[in-house]
């Protein structure tokens, strides 16, 4: 055991040791600054002679010390700084001290003290429960902002005045990837399933009005003839089929709210899954199984199919990394649209213009101009970082594009350099839509849900989803029905059902 020398044993007692110094500020005469400045100048004593035992210890550890050179010289390079830092705090110590000085003196000349007795310990007490009540006061009025601006965006997502489930399309016995409505009377819902069919429905009974089964692939994509009771679908057979539908709509029954049901009539929709297998298209609904033309010229799976304004060309996207432009009545091959780097997810037509849009894997989406027979002008725009599901126009200037990175982008076609709205979100996003009236976006997610956006990036509200309502699997598409006063929204999902909704749009604006 090591015995300590007298030295170093002299310098533990000599040691001062360190106390805490309370701040106070009090009235001070000249009685107290003298004792003021003697305290401060047995502090600098104290400070030079801990300076001097602590070089003092160092010396006569490392002389008595058996450590190699090397440690001895990182001791003392640890010991420098602990100096250093003692006199860092010495002096800050010193500082606070005529600071509490100079405040002293200055509420002595203007006579006004806190440490006395000028003021009662009730008084201090009442003084200080009026600044914490004034405090509180301003913690609650803030907190209530706050939650308030909280509770409104809940709302807007929940509200059944504002986003009303109404009718459930279920027939299909796989996933349907696509939904349309036709655009000229009678208005009837149309459906793309994965069990090789497409289906029309009543929008008001959610009766299966048709079905064609006429692909012998996925039926990927269906759209409506602008003028005309034709249907273009889009199959993984590498075709896509030209074919016209007659349907009678039946007579409406009322519509029963599913909120209103009593519990005996309560579903368990996730015990539903095989039960939607076992329900078929009844067997009086008729069945086309020939298409009129079919378009051939893909060598890979065909995923979207749309009409060129005025119905006479349909342009196709297929996974072969390019978009065909056909003739619907020689169903010839006019363009064949190459450039995508990988396999296209969607093609999109402009309503009023010969302007399509394409997607792809590779990223992208471009820009095709037919509007001068003479010049096929295309735009490559490079707005997101994974796949670009789909890619839509507005009534407007825009196009409105989606992606697996989690991001819609509005942009402006006469300024496509960068977007001018970007939407954030939490799960991929599939196939858009864009009101034409309102100009509202909806928003089908891989985590089930449905969301509105306006078109400077504004959530307008979430579709409800629970246990009762709304889609239980991935949400692949939506799509507007404008001028229907029952169901203006629909969507489809991968649960086999399509879903319509009734959006109070002038409530949902006015929330915003």
């Amino acid at each position: 055991m090591p015995i300590e020398s007298g030295s170093s044993a002299a310098a533990r007692q000599v040691k001062p040791k360190r106390k805490p110094h309370a701040i106070s500020i009090r009235r001070t005469n000249s009685s107290e600054q003298e004792r003021v400045s003697s305290q401060r100048d047995m502090l600098e004593g104290q400070g030079a002679m801990m300076s001097a035992v602590c070089e003092e210890i160092c010396v006569q550890s490392v002389e008595d010390s058996k450590l190699p050179p090397s440690i001895r010289q990182t001791l003392l390079e640890l010991f420098g700084q602990i100096e250093r830092e003692f006199e860092n705090l010495y002096i800050e110590n010193l500082e606070l001290r005529r600071e509490i000085e100079t405040l002293n003196d200055r509420l002595t000349a203007e006579g006004q003290t806190v440490d006395g007795g000028d003021l009662s310990k009730g008084q201090l007490k009442a003084k200080a429960s009026h600044s914490t009540s004034q405090l509180s006061q301003k913690l609650k009025t803030t907190y209530k902002a706050s939650t308030s601006k909280i509770v409104s965006s809940f709302k807007t997502t929940t509200s059944r005045a504002v986003c009303q489930l109404v009718k459930e399309y279920i027939g299909h016995r796989d996933g349907i990837w696509d939904v349309s409505v036709t655009r000229l009377q009678p208005v009837v819902l149309g459906t793309a399933s994965a069990d090789h069919s497409a289906m029309l429905w009543s929008i008001e009974t959610g009766k299966c009005l048709l079905k064609y089964v006429g692909h012998a692939g996925s039926v990927n994509s269906i759209k409506f003839h602008p003028s005309e009771q034709v249907a273009l679908t889009a199959s993984g057979d590498q075709t896509a089929h030209i074919w016209r539908y007659i349907v009678q709509l039946p007579i409406p029954q009322p519509v029963i709210d599913s909120n209103q049901m009593s519990g005996e009539e309560e579903v368990d929709f996730s015990d539903k899954d095989e039960a939607d297998g076992d329900v078929e298209c009844p067997n009086e609904s008729p069945t086309i199984r020939v298409p009129s033309t079919t378009l051939k010229s893909h060598q890979g799976v065909v995923i979207a199919a749309d009409w060129l304004v005025g119905g006479k060309q349909v342009v196709t996207a297929s996974w072969d990394r390019t978009a065909n432009l056909y003739d619907v009545e020689t169903s010839e091959l006019v363009h064949s649209l190459t450039g995508h780097d990988q396999e296209l997810t969607h093609c999109c037509t402009h309503s009023t213009q010969r302007l399509v849009v394409t997607s792809s894997r590779d990223t992208t989406f471009r820009l095709w101009d037919f509007r001068d027979p003479s010049i096929h002008s295309v735009n490559v725009f490079q707005g997101h970082t994974d796949t670009v599901t789909s890619a839509v126009f507005t009534v407007g200037d825009n196009v409105v594009s989606g992606s697996d990175d989690r991001t819609v982008k509005v942009w402006d076609l006469k300024n496509m350099r960068s977007p001018i709205a970007t939407i954030r979100t939490d799960s991929a996003v599939n196939r858009i839509s864009v009101s034409a009236n309102q100009r509202i976006i909806a928003l089908p997610h891989d985590n089930r849900q449905v969301r509105l956006f306006d078109m400077s990036g504004v959530r307008l509200a979430r579709l409800p989803r629970s246990n009762r309502q709304g889609h239980r699997r991935m949400v692949c598409c939506t799509a507007w029905s404008e001028d229907n006063p029952i169901c203006n929204l629909f969507s489809c999902g991968f649960d086999r059902q399509a879903i319509g909704w009734n959006i109070n749009i002038p409530a949902l604006l006015q929330e915003k």
